[in-house]
């Protein structure tokens, strides 16, 4: 789960990016983040990866305090999180599928553990006939 509360970033232009900003997100629910540009976006997300650190409020991800969390921390609550930005970081020399499994398995899983969740995670985005393609052939959404 994500939990904002309270929240506000202020980079001292004298107008917070975010201000007192409160949601909750479920386990496996499935967000979407959209915005005009400056909206606060991205600062929405490194704040929940833990790049940056709210000014108050508090951020709870898998009931993790990510504003308290040490630096040494970080790396590992980050591959519990899965984010996706417009301007994919996708490796055009590795499948749609090669991608998903090298992503699993710095987050630790392999094995047949990991082609089950690859084939589980392309249904659910409606990529399942996909899974042999390569970036270049995947329409910019797709990716």
């Amino acid at each position: 789960m994500i939990v904002f509360d309270h929240v506000t970033k202020d980079f001292g232009h004298g107008q917070p990016v975010l201000r007192d900003l409160s949601f909750h997100i479920e386990p496996g629910e499935l967000s979407f983040l959209i915005g005009r540009s400056g909206a606060g976006k991205t600062t929405l997300l490194r704040l929940i990866y833990g790049a940056e650190r709210p000014d108050s409020g508090t951020i709870r991800v898998a009931s993790r305090d990510v504003s308290r969390l040490r630096p040494g921390s970080v790396p590992y609550l980050r591959r519990n999180i899965g984010i996706i930005f417009q301007d994919s970081k996708l490796l055009a020399s590795r499948t749609v599928a090669g991608n998903l499994l090298f992503a699993l398995q710095v987050a630790g899983i392999g094995g047949r553990a990991a082609k089950n969740r690859v084939d589980e995670l392309l249904e659910r985005v409606g990529m399942a006939g996909r899974a042999a393609d390569w970036p270049a052939e995947l329409s910019g959404g797709m990716q």
